[in-house]
């Protein structure tokens, strides 16, 4: 029987000290948020200098909304980004396009999930997405709402590629969150804050403890 480990991602990276702990505490990737509008938007210059003080096999992955094509190109290039994680409404072409420009960043597709979720949303970015983030639905709000989503729904839409599971998920929920799910890997950020772009390092440490715990538990 293979032995399955959720995979970790830390978003709302916004200093080289909250990294470092991330990286100290297991993780498997950060996020550096790239859109204005939140609380946890970082400068390029900023994540590039974060970036590459990381260690090998620690993922990079760049948060950004509806942005310019040309524009997430060059963070990318900047920051030397391994992944890409979009949060707006950026088409399948969209994908394809940028996947052609910098073919050594994948990309995660992110949706926000709720009553009115179906199958059809996500079919089309099957070819062009190498993961499909699933995040709550609050109207008016790309992300990082600090909610979670009836995990119910997920069966109905019929994935074809690795779920990212995010929203809300913090210490007291995320074993549910991995015994239902079973998601490849999580995406915290909120959850695990002192508040907006500052990590709370304990209740990291808790949530890492409480994602083994259900691990150990769904391998037997």
């Amino acid at each position: 029987m293979t032995c399955r480990r959720t995979r970790i991602k830390m978003c709302g990276i916004t200093s080289l000290s909250d990294a470092m702990e991330g990286v100290r505490q297991g993780l498997d990737a950060l996020g550096f948020i790239f859109v204005q509008a939140s609380p946890r938007c970082i400068e390029p210059d900023q994540a590039r200098e974060i970036a590459a003080s990381l260690p090998p096999f620690v993922d990079r992955v760049g948060v950004f909304v509806d942005r310019e094509l040309t524009d997430v190109v060059e963070i990318i290039r900047h920051c030397g980004l391994s992944w890409v994680q979009l949060h707006g409404s950026e088409s399948p072409e969209y994908c394809s396009r940028l996947a052609s420009a910098v073919s050594s960043c994948r990309i995660i597709k992110a949706f926000r999930v709720g009553t009115h979720s179906v199958a059809s949303d996500f079919s089309p970015y099957r070819d062009v997405a190498q993961g499909f983030l699933l995040d709550t639905h609050v109207a008016d709000r790309a992300g990082g709402t600090g909610k979670t989503f009836d995990w119910g729904i997920i069966a109905s839409l019929d994935l074809t590629r690795p779920i990212i599971l995010a929203g809300g998920l913090t210490p007291d929920n995320v074993g549910a969150a991995i015994t239902v799910v079973q998601p490849f890997a999580i995406d915290i950020n909120s959850g695990v804050e002192l508040q907006p772009g500052v990590k709370d390092h304990a209740k990291l440490q808790a949530l890492l403890a409480e994602v083994r715990k259900a691990d150990k538990a769904r391998n037997g």
